[in-house]
């Protein structure tokens, strides 16, 4: 899969304002690694990654929540598995970043029957 070219108009990611200040603003690459951010954070954030990712015509990207304990994989496949624009998701290849990471395939029409994972 090949990398897009950064900008600097994607969604709005990070602490909310109130609170930590203005939202930080990150480019939409095909990939999104979550060690930067606050646990609460992580599924409003996948959330609008997959919504900015399908407006960009993305058709597959990779999460990265790190091996850990499992307990951010657990959340963001949570978040995934109910996800009009998923097509279908699952464990990354070693090169790719393994149990670290979670590859995504989607859907540019959320009606579209879903594939079997």
């Amino acid at each position: 899969m090949a990398s897009r070219p950064a900008d600097a108009d994607g969604p709005a990611a990070g602490p909310d304002a109130p609170e930590s200040g203005p939202a930080v603003r990150l480019p939409v690459e095909d990939s999104l690694d979550l060690h930067a951010f606050a646990p609460r954070d992580i599924p409003d954030l996948v959330r609008e990654y997959i919504v900015e990712c399908v407006r960009r015509g993305f058709r597959e990207v990779r999460i990265i929540h790190g091996r850990g304990t499992g307990t951010q994989r657990t959340v963001v496949r949570s978040v995934l598995g109910g996800h009009p624009l998923v097509d279908a998701f699952g464990g990354a290849p070693p090169d790719r970043g393994g149990w670290g990471a979670t590859v995504v395939r989607l859907r540019e029409d959320p009606d579209a029957p879903r594939s079997q994972r």
